[in-house]
């Protein structure tokens, strides 16, 4: 199997921590560049059927985009840790909160990095205001992961889980236009130190300023 990667950006990385947390070192990463538009060949695109990255390739050939898709994927070739949920109840909440972490904070602050940070201009049509409205809706977001954080060491259930990553990822890409979480969050600074300190945090990450 392959997986085409590219460093930096969130979805990609979802895929390299997963990995990491479940030591899967059998799979080959290729990395591609999206400033030089490596994701928008012809050949890639036959495979992916859209520039997205990731891309998980099957050895018989199948192609698999979308990060949570290639984890689910995974985790059905590597089950341990689980990282999806063991019982009905665990797996519906911790698709529950891999979703509000996705929808609610992931998704509201990569598109604001993508429309006011300016490396993001050769590859996004920025428009400011959009931006700057989704990184607002993220931020109060945040609150609910709060309220749930301070019932639960971590998102999901009581281990770390993909809902976890997905959080954090999001939270993390942030950085590239300096965002900081509110510091009355306690309850979500606790975690997400906890989350910066495990050694999947560093997968396939060049060293970055904090």
């Amino acid at each position: 199997m392959k997986v085409y990667d590219t460093p930096l950006a969130p979805n990609p990385r979802r895929v390299r921590w997963f990995m990491a947390e479940k030591g899967i070192a059998d799979v080959e990463v290729i990395t591609l560049s999206l400033m030089a538009g490596e994701h928008k060949t012809p050949e890639y695109l036959g495979k992916a059927g859209l520039a997205n990255v990731p891309m998980l390739e099957l050895d018989d050939g199948t192609c698999i985009t979308e990060s949570l898709a290639i984890c689910r994927y995974l985790e059905s070739l590597y089950p341990a840790p689980n990282l999806f949920g063991r019982t009905a109840l665990e797996t519906a909440v911790i698709e529950m909160w891999t979703r509000r972490a996705e929808m609610m904070v992931a998704t509201p602050l990569m598109i604001g990095v993508r429309h006011t940070h300016p490396a993001m201009a050769a590859l996004e049509q920025q428009v400011p205001v959009i931006g700057e409205h989704n990184i607002a809706a993220g931020t109060r977001a945040l609150k609910l992961l709060d309220r749930r954080l301070a019932e639960s060491e971590w998102l999901g259930a009581d281990r770390l889980t993909i809902a976890d990553i997905v959080a954090f990822v999001g939270l993390d890409f942030g950085r590239m236009i300096k965002f900081r979480a509110p510091e009355d969050l306690t309850n979500f600074a606790r975690w997400a130190d906890a989350m910066r300190i495990r050694p999947a945090a560093k997968a396939g990450m060049p060293e970055r300023s904090a």
